[in-house]
Parts: structure tokens; sequence; C-alpha cells
């Protein structure tokens, strides 16, 4: 989350007008996050989030974003998901940008997960994959192998601002990945950013997931990479095997996994850092001036990548074939 479009509290009061969610009492801005533009409201009937879908959100993707949401909850899986107006309308606009009011989940991020964080993820997102499987919408995966190969373009040319020997780092595991990225793997809906503040707990207990707008089509076990990245390295770079061991157990006690899913992990956890990096990379040189965003160094996932480029075999993440 994080704001580009600045709201007035005119603007906030006519939107929410065309709603049967009571009367505004108060919004703030939410900047964690980097794609679109989100706040809090208060009413007199709860929370909610409004986002503003920003230039980056391509329009034609949004009926499955927040059709996605929908169904997910209908499924019984723990989700935020889009409110309608008077009209039924879900999408609207808003400032010139189109713009969903969503429902407030309630709950909180972990600053900094325990092995039990882990464990109730990956169960999470293995219910969430089976629940997402007879979604009737597809949406393919703009951050996936082509789309990085854009991203590096785009940045190779100054990426030893931020470190002397990038670029040389991003041509070589661009090679890599094109010619070894697993293709024959099962595939379905994923999150795409299971990072830890998109997923809330209460009380200890997993209360559900957000902020479901990189979802998309892909390897099944690739969103378990992502989540290995973000949820299983220590603040001083170490990485925990046990977090790693729980997450992927979790997982696979709800969703069993195949011995070549099990096997292609360190090329995912690769493929994983490497993405993120390149997209955190693009967002430090191409910074938005006056937006309210945390922008995020790329410093982290270069040595997260580090890492995965030295693993041998699966059992390094804990779990064996």
């Amino acid at each position: 989350m994080a704001v580009y479009t600045h709201v007035s509290t005119e603007e906030i009061f006519e939107f929410m007008a065309s709603y049967d969610e009571g009367e505004v009492i108060s919004f703030k801005a939410i900047a964690e996050g980097v794609e679109n533009s989100n706040y809090i409201l208060q009413t007199n009937t709860g929370f909610y989030i409004l986002t503003l879908y920003e230039k980056r959100v391509n329009p034609d993707d949004l009926p499955f974003f927040l059709g996605l949401m929908g169904h997910l909850v209908r499924k019984g899986c723990n989700s935020a998901t889009p409110i309608g107006d008077r009209q039924g309308n879900i999408l609207r606009t808003l400032c010139g940008r189109p713009a969903a009011l969503i429902s407030f989940l309630p709950g909180l991020s972990v600053s900094r997960p325990v092995p039990n964080h882990c464990f109730q993820l990956g169960q999470e997102m293995a219910r969430m994959h089976r629940a997402a499987s007879d979604f009737n919408l597809s949406r393919e995966n703009a951050l996936s192998v082509a789309g990085w190969q854009k991203l590096v373009n785009q940045c190779e040319g100054r990426a030893d601002e931020v470190m002397t020997g990038l670029k040389d780092l991003l041509y070589n595991e661009m090679t890599f990945l094109k010619e070894n990225w697993p293709e024959t793997l099962p595939e379905g809906i994923i999150h795409g950013d299971l990072f830890p503040d998109n997923v809330f707990f209460l009380g200890g207990k997993l209360s559900g997931l957000i902020d479901y707008y990189f979802a998309c089509n892909d390897i099944l076990v690739y969103d378990m990479a992502i989540a290995i990245n973000a949820w299983c390295f220590e603040r001083d770079g170490a990485f925990n095997v046990t977090k790693a061991s729980r997450l992927l157990r979790g997982y696979a006690g709800v969703r069993p996994l195949s011995d070549d899913e099990i096997a292609a992990m360190p090329i995912l956890c690769r493929g994983a850092a490497f993405r993120f990096l390149l997209s955190r990379l693009y967002d430090w040189l191409n910074r938005v001036e006056g937006a309210l965003v945390q922008v995020k160094n790329p410093a982290e996932y270069i040595n997260k990548l580090k890492f995965h480029r030295a693993v041998k075999n699966s059992r390094e993440y804990g779990l064996d074939i």
C-alpha cells in the first residue's frame, strides 16, 4: 500500500455518499507498499480500505483482482473483499483513478515472524491455492521471466550506481534463469506478494490475507518461494531454516508437494529473489517525487539472491525429497 494520489475531504465524502456503509468519521493515508494509493476510512458502521489504482496497474486486470477476492471469500478463505455501491458497482472512479472500497480485515501483520507464523502461512497459502482453482478468470504473470528481462533492460544502465558489479550480476542471473526456469510444474492462481505486511494475525492465529494486486496464474510453489524470501531471513541477513521448514510443511500438509516441486525449490527461490531485486531496483532508480511511499532498498534482495545461488539442493530449505 502507498499514496500517490491525494484525496480531499470533500472528494471522500462525495465518493462515500453512493454507499450504504455509513457516515465518514475519519480517513488517513497509508504509506506502506509501492503500487496503489490507499486510505483507511472509519464510518459509523466500521472501518474500510479505499484503494485508488495507479498508472502501473492495468485497468483491464482489475476485474480479475477484485473478482478473485470475492471468490476466495465465498470459498471460505479469510480475505478482504470489495464492496459494491448501491447500484452494485464494485469498481468506480475517484480523482481520475479507478477506485474500490474494500472491507477491513481485522488483525495485525508481524514484523518478526516466528516458525509458527510461517507454518500457518503455509497452510493458508495452500488453502488459497485450492480455493482459487475453480476461479473462472486468468491473468498472465507480467513479472515472470519475460517481465524480468524488461526490467533488466530498463535498469542495467544505472545498476552500478547501487552496487559496483550489479550490472554484470543482472546479466548473468537473467541468462541463467531464462535457460533453466521450470516449465512443467503444477500451475494455478497464486497471490504473488505474500510479504508479512499482507498477512494478518489475531490472537496468535492467522486472520487473513490482503492485497491481491500481484495475483496471477503461475507455478503454484513459486508463491512459496516468494514467501521463503520474505519470511525466512533474519534482520541480519541470516537464513532461518526452521522457518522455511515450517512454512513448507504447513503448505504440504494441506496440498502435498510432488518430488519435482520440492526439487525445484532452489531455482524458484532464486527467481523470486531476482524478481524483487529488479522491482526494488527499478523503484529505487525511478522515485516518484511527492509520493507518500516507502521505497525499499534493493540491497536486501541482492544478498538473498547470493544466498540462493549457493544452495545445492532443497534439503538446505529444511525439506527432504
